[in-house]
């Protein structure tokens, strides 16, 4: 059994929010990537201690990098209406509705996945 095999928990828990990758070379796992919030760095760590081991087999790089709403002045926000989309707001408020994407990414930390929004929540609109 190899070392992604071994700490698949682990893996299958960095997805969706964890941008980088696990790689398995010179036997340890190396996981190098980007999380939105401390909360989801801290989840990832502790997938990884479940196996006793993890201090011996895994390096791990795993930076947060702060939402788009944690700079001041760039950010501006939109409270949702019932029948609206994120792509519907992407498309009014940036142009394009393409762009749902950023306004998901912005607002990691309310939206579990871009088909979940309620009316009446307040959404940061990246610049």
């Amino acid at each position: 059994m190899g070392l992604r095999d071994k700490y698949a928990y682990a893996i299958q828990t960095c997805k969706g929010m964890f941008h980088g990758n696990a790689e398995e070379r010179d036997g340890k796992l190396y996981f190098k990537g980007t999380v939105s919030s401390d909360a989801e760095k801290n989840k990832i760590w502790d997938a990884i201690k479940t196996i006793p081991e993890w201090q011996k087999e895994v390096i791990a790089d795993i930076t947060v990098i702060a939402a788009p709403a944690s700079v001041a002045g760039q950010m501006r926000t939109h409270t949702v209406k019932a029948g609206e989309t994120l792509s519907k707001i992407a498309k009014d408020e940036l142009g394009s509705a393409g762009a749902y994407m950023k306004i998901f990414e912005a607002n990691k930390d309310q939206l579990p996945d871009p088909n979940t929004i309620k009316p009446g929540q307040v959404l940061r609109i990246p610049a």
